[in-house]
């Protein structure tokens, strides 16, 4: 969801309200910079801040690459290739420093630094890849949907029946997260005309946001729950 909300809340910012792509860039990355710090100065788990960077980081990811695309006239297949290997470089950067890229080992700041610029990474290729999958091949927002879909179906069933590498199926199935969800927003939003569903961007990251801000409530009630003995 919050894939979806960075492709569609990004859309909505820049054409919507007219801020434009730059000026979209500098208010999200603001606002991201802030949440960013106090999640850092965190000491603990706290859903509201952690998936408060989440999806602001959604949207800056998908601004980035919209702002490439779109004003630089870089291709989407440049885009892919480019973030590809940027996330590469930074795997190998994280491993070569910490040794791990488990999900739970992130208790200093070094690993949590590398998380979140490999988060960063994996949503602005997601975007790339979604949009080159469904618009540049022509295939539709609801087959690149569905075929993203399908692969992390598949990389589950890898998981769960053939005991595949638990810290590579996560990251495969999280960076393929991001491609899904950005087919996804623009099915949803996008005109009929385009392939899409016609909600439109304000239906869409209204929807998404609220769902997104009860899920963490759940999750903050959850966690202040007493642990039973």
């Amino acid at each position: 969801m919050a894939t979806t909300v960075g492709e569609t809340g990004a859309d909505f910012l820049a054409f919507t309200l007219n801020f434009g792509l730059a000026g979209t860039s500098y208010i999200m990355s603001g606002l991201l910079a802030i949440v960013l710090w106090n999640q850092f100065r965190l000491k603990r788990y706290i859903p509201l801040s952690y998936w408060a960077v989440v999806v602001l980081v959604s949207i800056v990811g998908t601004l980035i690459t919209d702002r490439l695309v779109d004003e630089m006239g870089v291709s989407l297949v440049t885009t892919t290739i480019v973030f590809s290997i940027a996330l590469s470089v930074v795997f190998v950067l994280w491993y070569g420093s910490e040794k791990t890229l488990a999900m739970h080992s992130i208790t200093t700041f070094k690993r949590e630094l590398f998380y979140w610029a490999a988060i960063l990474m994996t949503f602005a290729l997601g975007t790339a890849a979604g949009d080159l999958l469904a618009e540049g091949t022509g295939l539709g927002y609801a087959v690149s949907a569905l075929l993203f879909g399908s692969v992390i179906g598949a990389i589950a069933i890898g998981y769960y029946r053939l005991e595949m590498n638990a810290v590579l199926t996560f990251w495969l199935a999280y960076v393929l997260t991001r491609p899904l969800g950005a087919s996804l927003g623009d099915l949803l939003s996008q005109p009929i005309k385009n392939g899409g569903l016609g909600l439109g961007t304000v239906g869409t990251t209204i929807s998404f946001v609220t769902t997104i801000a009860i899920l963490i409530v759940y999750l903050s009630m959850q966690q202040s729950k007493p642990t039973q003995s």
